[in-house]
């Protein structure tokens, strides 16, 4: 199988990748004759997509991507260690109950979030975390989404993509396609002819049913494959049994329990790097610029032991060096976008050419 073709069920949050630090990835639709549908406006077809109900269903989530990541920078990046992922199982009751199975290698991580439970279990450590989540901490912190980004999928990034950048696209129906065995619209945003970005169009497979969104592509300048691609492979829409959602530790299983809680100094690190961070343009031009908090940019240590990752070995690895009026640091980039981080710990991040970043970095 092609390496590029692995399966996730997660996409890819951060800042220094794709348009307003959204990245997703995923696979090619199951080949076949384009259904005949009834036509439809983009306009109407936008539209029921933001106000379509949720619907329980199961499915199988792939992954295709060529973002040109060096190899090392999947474990470095925050949230691209799942790109790594080699398949997934995806559960929802439709109603706020998820079931997301992970699979790398010979090892399997199940992550359920029940109300105001959550379970995480890794096979390969034989250990499982329960973690109950008050309702004032979920209701303000949404904290019952359990580890960083493995609760999305291709509806969910597609969903936050259209919102994002509609009102700065041209938007058409590119006919249908058929993706998963299920007849859908082809949905095409293009960025309007002011917008400075590295990315040529956002393609939207959407289900003709239930307007959840089945596939999502992002195709970059000069390419003609995606850069990025999430989707269903095999997609299922039925009631789920309510013991899906259940979890019994295995024998011998080692069980953590706690209760979420907001650390008060990572809530200060929180307030600090929110504080220092803004958007400079919209659309598909958006650049998101901030500063790192100072005691993440530091090599911790303690007891003679490294406790965290030397921040500027690091970079030098998989990053050039570069300079200009705004000062000097690192650039990182990929085929959908890339980030700059200066020495003294500002950064600026999106899907644009790198002069755009360096402009953000000197916005007032």
């Amino acid at each position: 199988m092609d390496p590029k073709k692995k399966a996730i069920t997660a996409a890819v949050v951060g800042t220094a990748l794709g348009v307003g630090g959204l990245v997703v990835v995923a696979m090619p639709a199951s080949a076949g004759d384009a259904p005949k549908l009834p036509q439809v406006s983009a306009e109407d077809l936008v539209q029921s997509v933001a106000t379509a109900k949720p619907v329980p269903f199961d499915g199988t989530v792939t992954v295709s991507n060529d973002l040109g990541l060096p190899k090392m920078a999947t474990g470095a990046i925050p949230g691209a260690s799942a790109l790594g992922v080699d398949s997934a199982q995806v559960f929802s009751d439709g109603a706020g109950k998820t079931k997301v199975s992970l699979t790398k290698g010979q090892a399997q991580e199940t992550i359920i979030h029940n109300g105001n439970t959550v379970w995480d279990y890794d096979s390969k450590t034989n250990s499982a975390t329960k973690t109950t989540v008050p309702a004032d901490v979920a209701t303000k912190h949404k904290a019952a989404e359990g580890a960083e980004g493995k609760g999305a999928d291709p509806s969910t990034a597609a969903k936050e993509l259209l919102a994002k950048v509609r009102e700065s696209s041209n938007v058409a129906v590119d006919g249908t396609a058929t993706v998963a065995d299920r007849p859908a619209y082809e949905l095409v945003l293009t960025p309007k002819p002011s917008e400075r970005t590295l990315l040529r169009e956002i393609r939207v497979a959407i289900d003709s049913q239930t307007r959840m969104p089945l596939r999502l592509s992002v195709l970059s300048n000069g390419t003609t494959s995606p850069a990025l691609e999430l989707a269903f492979s095999k997609i299922e829409f039925a009631d789920q049994s309510p013991d899906l959602f259940a979890f019994t530790p295995p024998k011998g299983a080692k069980v953590t329990e706690k209760q979420a809680k907001i650390d008060e100094r990572d809530k200060a690190l929180a307030n600090e790097a929110k504080q220092a961070t803004k958007v400079v343009g919209d659309g598909w031009d958006t650049v998101v610029t901030g500063k790192v908090p100072a005691d993440l940019m530091k090599q911790k240590q303690a007891q003679g032991e490294q406790k965290g990752p030397d921040v500027q070995k690091m970079l030098s690895r998989f990053a050039k060096r570069v300079n200009g009026p705004w000062g000097s640091g690192y650039l990182f980039t990929t085929k959908v976008g890339g980030a700059v981080l200066t020495d003294d710990g500002r950064f600026a991040a999106g899907a644009v050419p790198e002069q755009v970043l360096y402009e953000a970095l000197g916005a007032k």
